[in-house]
């Protein structure tokens, strides 16, 4: 059932041209070309099936065979013979007779094969490549012609493995034409054409030219070959192996064949697949491939062979010898196995017995060291109840080596106690049954001699605490804390002589603390111990606390039922702590202040104290190396020689022992926490104290809360110093009775002030010497603190009271006569008289500078207080005198000149004293500049209710100018009666009141204030009175003289008083240009000589007028 396709392809390969043929066609991969060249690709096959064939069966005689009849034999592979029976196929006769149940196949079992259609190429499209394989290809006929021409040369004197790799060469070199160029075409060799040519003609040169044959590489076959998993049922795998050819290709064109012009979808034409059956391209590639790997295992055989023939040639040699081992190893042991049944097991026998009787020796020995472990550990025991602790710990360590068999025998080492015969032989009995609750026994022990030196600990750190705190007085300790507050804000204080007294430290403290230490170390409870000491430190800070507050029962105030009812039941915490909050605050001043001077210093020295015993225990540890010498005489003296005898044996043990106390002594007992820790609680129960007695100190007097303040702020330093916790609970407290006390010392200082200028008379009274210090210490204050001020919160110093000497100093002032010239205050060599109530102020602006030195953190709220003081005074004083309010305060019938006069001044005093108050504000680093600008504001207030005064003194005598003007204006100086007086009685009075002006003025003003004032109302006379005189009628002679008089007079008494220029000139002046009729003047009667000599209308003296008349 030959296809006319094929049978067309085996005559186009027999043709001339179908070499040129199908290297022309090779190249140009078109869908239909492969289905066109099968048969010149299946007429190459031949060869490389027969090459196979014969690596199979083990033949490779293949060469002599014609190439022609390798070419012809391809007919019989047609599918019509497959269908024969298997003998008929071969043309041969059956030896068997072929079975009757066979059935060949029918046409209805054998699918159609579609043929494809072969397209028409013009073989001018093919010129260009055949002008460039030509040249290529007419070599390699010419090699491999030559070569088949003398094919026995080659295998002269060549072995058989050299003749198998000529023959697969040549086979290899005649197949290349026919598979070579399919390979190529399906892009899976890399041989070029001229490759297998060059390689064929160099192989006929002998052995070392066939060496140089190239191989095809394993590389050029696909990877799929080589993969571990390889199994041709997988579809994917075959599908590669294959190269997508169809097993069975349908004999119906598929629905798609129509799609498109070429029969896809999108125009292009879709390549078919190859039938699995008719493709002998891949045929020829599964037989390259294996003649491929073929060659590579010849190869790697022929190079093994050597080294593996040696390799089995050494391998014989050692079965020989191992032969000859297992034979004299057999003989050597029936030798041993000889002497073992003569000579060993009597041996044996002899040694066991030995063995056994010194186990019996051991056994024995080992019951008696038993029996002394237990006697030892009871005596150990007794030593413990009976408090002999370091002989207890000696023997305690003793027994634990005896149980270990460590003893050693030393010479007067005292063992009665616990064995007879110390040099006896001892042993290891720590693994016993007998002794598993021994170890637990001596740690039992160990603890309980750990307990009795932590007792021995706490009771001497705590004694010497105790007596610490006990031995130093409160004053030498708050006497320390104020000079190294003073070193610590810059200041130079006054260093104490000596080491304070909590570094003071004597050998029999430190001896004793070594001696505890090192039972301690042994007794490995040092850990222990020091928390110990902090949990009792702790309740110590809390007892000191207590120790110094007042009872917490109310007894004295109860009645008797009431106490019997109390009695019957026991008081709460809660009610307890409501007593002692009520004891509290009954405390006056004295006792409060010490009750937390004694409860700080305690404090702080118990602080100070423990820091130092830190450091000694450190101390002591790192040169702990041997135990010190026991001072109790009453216990045995431990032998000397074990710690040496330790040391011998354990090189640096103690070194270690001292090293590690020490560390856990560091870490226990850390000196920050613990005194950190101590802190807290101090300062816990104290805020809690103070909490408790706020309302009552707020309302202490100022120099009992100045002291207060500063005994919180040295204690709050000090343990700032010591532990480094700065008391945030403790100052927040004290900041908010500082703000509360600032404010109610204001508000306190106003009311008196208020009542004493309410009372105030406006008198001069004497500045007396505390006056002009305490002056002399505010105009201090401008450029540094007075000491008098910074000596007042001394704690070490009494309290002085200054409230009698205030009322003792004011009762004096207020007994000057006033005859008695007062003394007067003194700023910048300007004279001030002061009144009753400018002393008191000038005391009380001390007080407010003397607390703002001591509390110089509150100086914005210090200061307000201040300036609201300093607006007070001023605007009281304003409606005392400017309004007359003294003539209802203070029982005044009037305000006269003087009380004016005195006001002026005391304003001028206050005026002088602002500059320094803000330049000593102004030195506080807390002040802000809004307050300094208060205190220009203050300045100015002043300085208008002075401006006010002034302008008042100039109203007053204006208006008593306006009135004499007025009744002159009443006058007929022309008349009979007029011209017979002297002078006139308004310018009697006018020149009266003027002249008692400026001496009232004089005598309480300086000498520029007089002329300020005074220079107005020369002025306004000036305008007035001279254009009264201008006005004035006269028109006689007489009457003119009788105008002259008057100006005269004003001019006479007028000129004496200083700043009043010339007004009177100027008076006389306007009269003497007056022009009148020339007349004898008439004689003057008597009734006019009386009347000129007792003038009727006199105006009373300006002190007796009111201000606002």
């Amino acid at each position: 059932m030959s296809s006319p396709s094929y049978r067309q392809s085996v005559d186009r390969y027999s043709s001339p041209t179908s070499a040129t043929s199908q290297h022309g066609q090779f190249p140009f991969p078109s869908p239909d070309w492969t289905a066109g060249r099968q048969g010149s690709t299946s007429s190459l096959r031949r060869g490389s099936v027969a090459s196979s064939i014969g690596s199979i069966g083990g033949s490779l005689d293949t060469i002599g065979q014609p190439k022609g009849n390798a070419m012809t034999e391809i007919g019989q592979n047609a599918i019509s013979t497959l269908l024969q029976p298997p003998m008929l196929r071969t043309g041969l006769n059956p030896h068997i007779t072929p079975s009757t149940s066979h059935r060949p196949p029918t046409t209805r079992d054998i699918p159609p094969v579609t043929l494809a259609n072969i397209p028409r190429v013009d073989n001018s499209v093919f010129k260009t490549y055949l002008a460039q394989i030509a040249p290529l290809v007419e070599s390699f006929q010419r090699a491999r012609l030559g070569s088949e021409k003398d094919p026995g040369r080659k295998h002269k004197g060549s072995s058989q493995e050299e003749r198998v790799v000529d023959t697969l060469e040549r086979k290899l070199s005649r197949d290349s034409l026919g598979a070579e160029l399919p390979r190529r075409a399906s892009s899976t060799s890399v041989l070029s054409p001229v490759e297998p040519s060059e390689g064929r003609r160099r192989s006929g040169a002998g052995s070392s030219r066939r060496a140089a044959a190239t191989v095809a590489p394993l590389s050029t076959i696909p990877s799929v070959y080589f993969d571990g998993n390889f199994q041709l049922e997988n579809p994917r795998t075959f599908d590669v192996v294959s190269e997508r050819s169809e097993v069975v290709r349908s004999p119906y064109p598929s629905k798609d064949d129509g799609q498109g012009a070429n029969g896809h979808p999108n125009g292009a034409p879709a390549p078919p697949r190859k039938a699995l059956a008719t493709n002998a391209i891949l045929q020829e590639k599964l037989s390259w491939y294996m003649d491929t790997v073929e060659i590579h295992l010849i190869s790697s055989i022929s190079t093994a062979s050597a080294s593996f023939f040696a390799a089995l040639g050494s391998l014989k040699d050692l079965q020989s010898e191992a032969s000859d081992s297992v034979t004299k190893i057999k003989k050597l042991r029936e030798d041993l196995a000889k002497l073992d049944q003569d000579m060993a097991q009597g041996g044996l026998e002899i040694l066991s017995l030995q063995r056994r009787r010194e186990n019996l020796r051991k056994l024995g020995q080992s019951m008696i060291q038993l029996r002394c472990i237990m006697d030892g550990a009871t005596h150990c025991e007794e030593l413990v109840d009976s408090g002999e602790l370091e002989l207890a710990i000696d023997r305690l360590d003793i027994l634990e080596r005896y149980v270990a068999g460590k003893l050693p025998s030393v010479q007067g080492e005292d063992l009665s106690w616990l064995t007879s015969n110390p040099a006896q032989h001892i042993y290891d009995l720590r693994s016993l049954k007998a002794l598993e609750g021994f170890t637990n026994g001596v740690n039992l022990l160990r603890d309980r001699v750990g307990k009795g030196f932590e007792a021995r600990f706490l009771e001497t750190l705590l004694a010497d605490l105790r007596q610490h705190v006990f031995t130093v007085p409160n004053k030498e300790t708050l006497r320390g804390w104020a000079f190294a507050s003073q070193r610590s804000r810059g200041g130079h204080g006054r260093s104490q002589s000596g080491f304070p007294a909590y570094m003071k430290t004597d050998d029999k403290f430190r001896e004793d603390l070594q001696s505890i230490l090192h039972g301690l170390n042994r007794s490995r409870h040092t850990g222990p111990a020091a928390i110990a000491f902090r949990e009792a430190v702790m309740r110590e800070m809390k007892s000191l606390i207590r120790q110094h507050l007042p009872s917490s029962s109310d007894d004295d105030a109860e009645s008797l039922a009431s106490a019997s009812t109390r009695n019957s039941r026991a008081l709460s915490q809660q009610e307890k702590s409501v007593i002692l909050a009520r004891n509290l605050r009954a405390l006056d001043p004295e006792s409060a202040e010490d009750l937390l001077v004694k409860t700080y210093t305690a404090v702080g020295e118990v602080l100070r104290r423990l820091g130092v015993q830190v450091k000694v225990l450190l101390d002591v540890t790192t040169g702990m190396f041997v135990p010190p010498p026991k001072s109790d005489v009453s216990s045995p003296p431990r032998s000397p020689s074990i710690p040496s005898i330790e040391k011998t044996i354990v090189p640096g043990r103690h070194r270690a022992d001292s090293s590690s106390v020490q560390e856990e002594i560091s870490q226990s007992l850390d000196m920050s926490s613990l005194l950190g820790q101590a802190v807290d609680v101090a300062l816990t129960h104290v805020t809690k104290v103070l909490k408790a007695r706020s309302e009552q100190t707020v309302r202490l007097p100022m120099e009992f809360f100045l002291r207060y303040f500063t005994l919180n702020r040295l204690f709050t330093d000090e343990c700032e110093a010591v532990s480094g916790r700065s008391g945030a609970s403790l100052k927040s407290v004290v900041n908010m009775q500082i703000k509360e006390f600032v404010t109610l010392f204001g508000e306190s200082e106003r009311q008196k002030l208020q009542q004493v200028l309410d009372a105030d008379r406006w008198d001069a009274k004497d500045v007396g010497e505390a006056e002009s210090a305490a002056l002399s210490r505010i105009l201090e204050s401008m450029t540094s603190d007075p000491p008098t001020w910074t000596k007042i919160a001394d704690l070490w110093a009494d309290p002085e009271s200054k409230e009698d000497d205030e009322q003792g100093a004011e009762g004096e002032t207020n007994g000057v006569k006033e005859t008695e010239k007062a003394r007067s205050a003194v700023i910048d060599e300007d004279k001030y008289i002061l009144v009753a109530s400018t002393i008191h102020l000038l005391r009380t602006v001390e007080r407010f500078c003397i607390i703002l030195t001591i509390i110089p953190p509150m100086s914005n709220e210090i200061s307000t207080s201040l300036l609201d003081y300093l607006k007070l005074f001023n605007s009281r004083s304003c409606q005392l005198i400017l309004g007359a309010g003294a003539i209802g305060t203070a029982g005044l019938k009037n305000i006269l000149t003087k009380h004016l006069a005195l006001a002026s001044q005391s304003l001028s005093f206050v005026i002088a004293l602002v500059p320094y108050l803000r330049e000593f504000i102004r030195r506080r680093p807390s002040t802000s500049p809004g307050t300094l600008a208060e205190f220009d504001k203050v300045k100015r207030l002043v300085q208008d209710h002075q401006s006010s005064i002034d302008e008042k003194f100039v109203d007053i005598m204006a208006l008593r100018c306006s009135s004499h003007i007025s009744a002159m204006k009443k006058l007929d100086f022309d008349a009979e009666k007029e011209t017979q007086r002297n002078v006139s009685p308004y310018m009697e009075t006018l020149t009266k009141e003027t002249s008692t002006l400026q001496r009232v003025l004089a005598r309480h003003l300086p000498d520029g204030n007089v002329k300020m004032i005074m220079l107005p109302v020369f002025t306004n006379y000036k305008e007035q009175w001279g254009k009264a005189f201008a006005d004035a009628t006269v028109t006689t002679a007489p009457g003119k003289a009788r105008l002259l008089r008057d100006a005269e007079l004003f001019d006479t008494r007028l000129s004496k008083i200083d700043g009043s220029g010339d007004i009177g000139a100027y008076v006389k002046d306007i009269v003497h240009k007056k022009k009148v009729q020339e007349k004898p003047a008439p004689a003057p009667t008597a009734e006019g000589d009386d009347d000129a000599e007792t003038p009727k209308d006199v105006a009373p003296e300006p002190e007796e007028k009111q201000s606002d008349s």
